[in-house]
C-alpha cells in the first residue's frame, strides 16, 4: 500500500501520513503477526569518538530489535574491514550505506548531533518519503 505525504489537494500533510502509516504498521502485525519487523536504519554519529559511538550504536541497535524492528548499522559493519581513513575506502562504505538506506522502511535518527552523514541520511530519507522517527541518546521519542 502506498502512502503519500500530501493530501488530495497536493497540500503537505504529515499528521495523516504518520497516522496512516501507523495504522498500516498495525494492520502487518495483525496479518502476519510478531513475525512482521520492519527493517529500519539506524542513522547516528560515527567520527569522533568512534568507540563510544560504536557502543552508542549497539545500544540503539538493541532498542530497535526490542521495538520488533531489524536493525541496519552500516557503520557498525563496515568499519570492520574497510579503512575509514583511506578516502576511497571511505567512499565506497558510504555508497553501501546509501544503497542499504534504500532497502529499509523507516530511518531512526538517535541523538542531538547530526553529522554531515547523518545529514545526508535523513535527506535521502525524506526525499524517498521514508518514515523518519527522532530519539534521544537514551532511546526516548523526541519530538521535533
Amino acid at each position: 500500500m502506498w502512502i503519500d505525504k500530501y493530501n488530495s489537494e497536493g497540500y503537505y500533510d504529515p499528521t495523516t501520513y504518520q497516522a496512516m502509516r501507523m495504522v498500516l504498521r498495525d494492520e502487518l502485525k495483525r496479518r502476519y503477526g510478531t513475525g512482521y519487523r520492519p527493517l529500519v536504519f539506524i542513522c547516528s554519529p560515527f567520527a569522533g569518538d568512534i568507540k563510544a559511538n560504536t557502543e552508542r550504536t549497539k545500544n540503539y541497535c538493541r532498542f530497535a530489535v526490542e521495538q520488533y524492528a531489524i536493525p541496519v548499522a552500516p557503520h557498525l559493519l563496515y568499519p570492520q574491514f574497510m579503512d575509514e581513513h583511506d578516502p576511497d575506502s571511505r567512499k565506497l562504505g558510504l555508497f553501501f550505506g546509501r544503497v542499504l538506506l534504500g532497502k529499509c522502511q523507516e530511518l531512526w535518527v538517535f541523538g542531538d548531533t547530526v553529522s554531515e552523514g547523518m545529514s545526508y541520511e535523513i535527506r535521502k530519507a525524506k526525499k524517498h518519503n521514508m518514515l523518519i522517527r527522532y530519539f534521544t541518546e537514551d532511546c526516548e521519542v523526541k519530538t521535533i
